[in-house]
């Protein structure tokens, strides 16, 4: 189905799937093929020394493809859906001046979603009520801050996850800023047509394999010393668990380790659980997406099967020749 994508726009490819999946190696080999730059649609990777708990890539596997939205950030900055969208335009037409194809690539489909669609994020001028919400996630916990967006807009409620703070504030302050739900807003936004000529891949295989992958990856981690990087950053750094960057997967769990809240053991188990779950969500997201094309790994045993399957498609879509 092609139905909201513009034939004479400017080149777009997505390669996106679960967390884990295994995009990374994958969008090299395809950048390399179509003369593409990645930009990375990833909320913790932007930011500069938080490398292990992101599974940020290493200039060694970048294998010299350029790359965009990686280590640009400080740690204490704030990074939202409206930074990720002016970042990754701005990045795209750099990447068309040099006569490139930008590969949007990363988990995070709210962020995709936002450029394939030039989706409009208005920023209201901060009323102070921004601070109210926090102090009431801080006080009362997320759930009881989830419950106030369900009683307003059961359709955000739904889409967000209790734990994703940051993302029921902002539908929280936008329905106290605007009086319009952040759903039908959303709904408005997405119904759009592209400006783009693109394919949107999402990477998959069976649950059971990408459940495994994540198990084996959180090991990895702590093996290259993801406590010492969560403990550079407490002690050196000073991060604190209330910044943007330290409520990331990887981050929250080992520092209430560190803080003495819990037991390692405990912090890693949490972490696999919470990053199953996060996959799990992820693919509900591309899920409900239109114009996908899946890239079944179960059947595209081979990452060079895979390859071959996203040329012919882009070639169907005359975004290669």
């Amino acid at each position: 189905m092609q139905n909201n994508i513009n034939i004479n726009g400017k080149k777009l490819i997505v390669l996106t799937g679960p967390t884990a999946v295994g995009k990374t190696d994958l969008s090299i080999k395809l950048a390399k093929k179509v003369s593409g730059e990645i930009i990375s649609a990833d909320s913790i990777q932007v930011y500069k020394h938080m490398d292990i708990g992101s599974a940020k890539i290493t200039q060694e596997e970048m294998d010299g493809v350029k790359h965009h939205l990686i280590d640009v950030l400080d740690p204490k900055e704030s990074f939202n859906i409206a930074t990720f969208k002016a970042m990754a335009v701005e990045a795209m037409e750099s990447i068309y001046s040099r006569g490139n194809i930008p590969i949007i690539t990363g988990g995070t489909g709210f962020y995709i979603q936002s450029v394939l669609y030039d989706i409009n994020f208005a920023d209201n001028e901060d009323d102070g009520y921004r601070q109210t919400l926090e102090l009431i996630a801080k006080d009362k916990g997320a759930n009881y801050l989830h419950s106030m967006l369900r009683d307003v807009d059961p359709a955000s409620a739904d889409n967000i996850h209790a734990n994703n703070v940051k993302r029921v504030i902002r539908a929280l302050e936008y329905y106290h800023q605007t009086g319009q739900l952040m759903s039908e807003h959303n709904a408005t936004e997405s119904a759009k047509s592209s400006p783009y000529n693109f394919a949107y891949f999402v990477l998959n295989c069976n649950r059971e394999l990408l459940y495994n992958r994540i198990d084996s990856r959180v090991d990895i981690m702590l093996e290259q010393g993801l406590v010492d990087e969560v403990k550079f950053l407490r002690d050196e750094l000073g991060l604190t668990r209330d910044l943007v960057s330290m409520q990331g997967l990887g981050y929250k769990e080992i520092l209430s380790y560190l803080d003495g809240e819990i037991s390692l053991e405990e912090a890693v188990y949490i972490l696999k659980r919470d990053t199953r779950h996060f996959a799990k969500r992820q693919l509900t997201w591309f899920k409900r997406e239109k114009d996908v094309i899946w890239v079944d790994k179960d059947s595209l045993v081979t990452e060079n099967s895979q390859l071959e399957f996203i040329i012919n498609e882009l070639k169907t879509r005359n975004i290669i020749s």
